[in-house]
């Protein structure tokens, strides 16, 4: 979809993610606060599925370092405020990151996948 960018831009121009924080493409946001965003999949893969994205731009966890601890941080906390906020805290929920292509990172844009609402099969892949 998006091609790789420098992890230290703020946003990166092309990345879907980066225009859907600049609310250049709509997006349902469920959670949000000053560094993260949480919003819906436009393809569901379970009836609760969220996204979960830094504010700025990372192309991927492996591209995450020391400085961005903080960051990955509040990223795992909204991903607990939208369980909360769409009624899978109690439940149960799974939280998803891929990295890379053979992950299926589609986007390269750091995103975690919060998925409930279901019981979920294990081993995932």
């Amino acid at each position: 979809m998006t091609s790789p960018a420098s992890p230290e831009a703020p946003t990166t121009p092309k990345c879907l993610f980066c225009r859907i924080v600049a609310r250049e493409i709509p997006a349902t946001i469920v959670w949000e606060d000053e560094h993260a965003l949480a919003f819906k999949d436009l393809n569901p893969q379970a009836p609760v599925h969220c996204l979960v994205i830094p504010k700025r731009h990372l192309v991927g966890i492996h591209h995450a370092g020391k400085d961005d601890v903080d960051l990955l941080g509040r990223v795992f906390h909204g991903a607990r405020e939208a369980a909360e906020l769409l009624g899978v805290s109690g439940t149960g929920y799974r939280l998803v990151v891929n990295q890379g292509e053979h992950a299926g990172q589609s986007v390269f844009h750091l995103h975690m996948h919060l998925l409930g609402g279901r019981p979920l099969a294990w081993p995932p892949g």
